[in-house]
């Protein structure tokens, strides 16, 4: 549905001394309302039974706070190679064993800073704050605590005008609402997030929220990553899912340009409904994937301790190592050895024979400090990670 512009522009003087159009976008929710019949009633259904598969997913793990662990690290790189890191999974696992050969650091840190941010919301939210402009600014600030963005006010909404893409606003592809004007658009988008004037379908509420937010982009920097965070923190918030465990930047970033475009046919056209299909499709596909890993994780998981019992005597010992490698996948033989109360040279000894098996490698090729990586389980959370080709 065209529905027509879903803001209005205002004349904004820039640094360099041009006029600009900034777009200040019209209250949430749209209007007229969105058709909701219908094809696009069935996808929001299936949308919602794919996120309930996972949620249920997630759970048939033997241990469930480890898919999170490392479905969230997942969803840290992916995000921060959208605004353009080179680190991997791998790259951040290493890094948080404290072995980071040839690893960029500064890469590596900022996908560190979203794994905490993300973290904290989610404490936040179990501690009984709402989800508000508050904890989105607590999230950016511990986001933007270090790497390229901390100079860019950290925690603060934006005291001057902002643009995306092209090296000035006069050449800029959108450039979002004048910094007057934040406190009054994000009051709007927090009274939506709280079902004022009216509850909203929690993935309808989601995919109206992002659109927002990143139309609103109240940060200087990392607007993409919070508006890409609000969307698990918001479906926890409503009880959709008990983790934050539905991550869209593979999505995203496959049809980056679509993306954009639908984000552009929203403010020009008012076209929400080609964007809530977009959205929902995306939560389809993903959730559905995600699922998938986490039954692709308990199926390596279960295949590999069938052929390490295998082993007689010294299969005790490597079954320990085991488990605790599908808690940290990247990991060095001393915090192995606490882990699982054997000697070092056990640990070492039963890492021997999973690398005989083909379950792990060694990473660094060398005599001391070695870091073994359980090889199979990280290239299924890999997957979707590389850095490919967009539409």
């Amino acid at each position: 549905m065209h529905r027509g512009p879903t803001g209005r522009t205002r004349p904004v003087s820039s640094l360099g001394g041009e006029t600009v159009k900034a777009f200040v976008p019209h209250p949430l929710p749209p209007e007229p309302p969105l058709d909701l019949s219908g094809a696009r009633l069935d996808l929001l259904l299936e949308a919602h039974g794919a996120v309930c598969r996972l949620d249920g997913a997630s759970s048939i793990l033997r241990d469930h706070n480890l898919f999170l662990y490392l479905y969230v690290r997942k969803e840290a790189v992916l995000s921060s190679q959208i605004e353009g890191t080179r680190s991997t999974l791998s790259d951040l696992l290493l890094y948080e064993v404290e072995e980071a050969p040839g690893v960029p650091l500064d890469d590596v840190r900022e996908v560190s800073c979203y794994v905490r941010a993300l973290d904290h919301g989610v404490s936040r939210l179990r501690e009984g704050l709402p989800l508000s402009n508050r904890l989105l600014k607590e999230v950016h600030g511990i986001l933007l605590s270090s790497g390229r963005g901390a100079s860019k006010e950290p925690g603060e909404f934006r005291r001057s005008q902002n643009w995306i893409n092209g090296t000035r606003p006069g050449r800029a592809e959108f450039v979002p609402p004048p910094h007057d004007e934040l406190a009054e658009c994000m009051g709007a988008l927090e009274r939506f997030l709280h079902d004022d004037p009216g509850p909203t379908q929690p993935l309808v509420k989601a995919a109206l929220a992002h659109v927002q937010f990143e139309t609103i982009h109240p940060f200087l920097d990392g607007n993409g990553r919070v508006g890409r965070l609000l969307v698990p923190l918001l479906l926890c918030a409503q009880g959709v899912l008990r983790e934050p465990l539905l991550y869209l930047s593979v999505y995203l970033r496959k049809h980056r340009r679509t993306y954009f475009e639908l984000l552009q046919s929203v403010r020009r056209d008012g076209d929400w409904e080609a964007w809530l299909d977009f959205f929902l499709e995306g939560v389809r596909a993903t959730a559905d994937s995600a699922a998938a890993a986490a039954r692709a994780l308990t199926d390596l998981a279960e295949a590999d301790r069938a052929r390490i019992a295998q082993l007689g005597r010294p299969a005790r010992s490597a079954l320990l190592v085991h488990d605790q490698l599908q808690r940290r996948p990247v990991a060095k033989v001393k915090p192995l050895a606490l882990a699982t109360q054997l000697s070092e040279p056990t640990v070492i000894s039963s890492l021997r024979r999973l690398e005989d098996l083909g379950v792990v490698h060694e990473l660094t090729g060398g005599s001391r400090n070695l870091v073994y990586a359980y090889a199979r389980y990280l290239e299924i959370l890999n997957e979707g990670t590389e850095q490919g080709t967009e539409d």
